[in-house]
């Protein structure tokens, strides 16, 4: 029969109600048809209620998360999109820059490269042919992002139990001192990059015009008050991270290459929370990199394990936070997909007490995703994640039973619509997938 005709045999199968535009990622087992992943597609579509191509993708360990967003980024180079991997703490990501002739870029103690997270990016080109009007914009967005980041990394930093507190005086003095380390205060005409070391002696040893500027009545003023502040960029310096971030980037990336990964695997011997801090400098450096994205500049950009982020507290989630908020805006003019892996909902959690500021802008991120891909989890998960985000008792049923049955079967929530998904991997895409060569070789 033809294709007009079937529907009435079977009238209550329908299909998913999406477009079969971007990456095709299985079988919409409620419908039977292929199921097609295009977030940005999405957006541009008004009868598909997306307004961002944000993804946050939660599964418990071995359910086919990495699968399927490899999968997915593999499949969408297709269609004109390169990958973006910010921070690879297991190298998980090597195979398939192998597969397109890249070398991942290796970061970690003893290694030669470098990357400046207060580089300026692309806003800091041709800073002489801007009029004021222009430029004013320009320094806004730069030192905002800067802001962000050293608020982040100051406030992932330890005094005994509490971290260090970055107010609205840390924020003024780290204000004014990038404004003039750049020469920005001084209305130069071009701009001068720096770097966190020379922030930090900046404000170790600062000018009587600093001072001034930040409003102190004496430099042994400014000394004191500034204590916690110097002694955090001065850990940033000196610490476990010493010499991965802390110079101008020396790194050559070919941003016309179909994948580039940063690979974080050799901070593996110092610890989450050093890897997280990597991960916070990359992520901010990566949107520095993208904020002028030209027309057609298609990305995916994968960030991984981001809950060790967010046990750095509120300032690093805050940084996260600002990423998601400010994609659409890249996205607008290239074409960015944030695409973030997280285990479980407490990941989100992690950053405070219930109700405190710190785990409702956390959990504000998942809202920040109109697009949720939701592997198999647990009861206990599955209950979180319906207080969390009104799944409802078949969704959440789903995830904890058919979810559960078989690697990569996930939940994907395209704004409020559930659709059940099972990821078909081509035999070239499982050994690229794999991810069990640990347990393996111990096997």
């Amino acid at each position: 029969m033809t294709s007009d005709q079937a529907g009435a045999f079977w009238p209550f199968v329908a299909g998913p109600g999406l477009p079969q535009t971007g990456a095709q990622m299985g079988a919409d087992t409620m419908s039977g048809t292929a199921f097609y992943a295009d977030p940005i597609g999405w957006v541009l579509r008004d009868d598909i209620p997306v307004t961002n191509a944000n993804v946050i993708t939660m599964g418990k360990p071995g359910t086919g998360k990495s699968a399927t967003t490899k999968a997915f980024a593999l499949r969408m180079t297709d269609f004109g999109y390169r990958i973006l991997i910010l921070g690879d703490p297991k190298d998980e990501y090597e195979p398939l820059c192998r597969f397109f002739g890249v070398d991942p870029i290796a970061l970690g103690p003893g290694m030669p490269a470098r990357v400046n997270p207060l580089a300026f990016g692309p806003l800091g080109d041709g800073w002489d042919r801007l009029n004021a009007r222009q430029a004013q914009q320009r320094a806004a967005i730069v030192f905002s992002r800067w802001l962000t980041l050293v608020r982040g990394l100051v406030g992932s930093q330890r005094i005994g139990e509490q971290r260090v507190p970055f107010g609205p005086s840390e924020e003024v003095i780290v204000k004014t001192a990038l404004r003039d380390l750049t020469g920005y205060a001084h209305a130069s005409s071009t701009l001068t990059e720096t770097t966190i070391p020379q922030l930090w002696h900046h404000l170790d040893e600062p000018s009587d015009t600093l001072v001034d500027q930040c409003r102190f009545a004496t430099r042994q003023q400014f000394l004191d008050e500034s204590r916690l502040l110097r002694d955090a960029l001065g850990q940033l310096v000196s610490g476990a991270l010493a010499g991965l971030f802390d110079d101008h980037t020396n790194i050559a990336v070919d941003w016309t290459a179909p994948i580039q990964s940063l690979s974080l695997s050799r901070l593996s011997p110092l610890g989450d929370e050093a890897i997280g801090i990597a991960l916070l400098a990359l992520n901010s450096w990566g949107r520095g990199m993208r904020e002028i994205a030209p027309p057609g500049d298609l990305r995916v950009v994968v960030r991984d394990e981001v809950w060790k982020i967010m046990r750095l507290g509120v300032d690093a989630v805050k940084s996260l936070d600002e990423d998601f908020r400010l994609s659409r805006g890249v996205a607008g003019k290239g074409g960015d997909i944030q695409w973030a892996n997280a285990h479980k909902p407490s990941d989100m959690l992690t950053v405070g007490d219930v109700g405190s500021q710190a785990a409702n802008i956390a959990r504000d991120l998942m809202h920040l995703a109109d697009i949720k891909i939701l592997h198999g989890q647990k009861p206990e998960i599955a209950r979180d994640l319906d207080a969390m985000l009104g799944l409802g008792p078949q969704a959440t049923a789903a995830i904890t039973g058919w979810a559960m049955q078989r690697k990569g079967r996930a939940l994907w929530m395209v704004g409020e619509h559930p659709y059940k998904v099972e990821t078909r991997l081509h035999p070239v895409e499982q050994q690229l997938t794999w991810t069990n060569e640990a347990i393996a070789g111990a096997a």
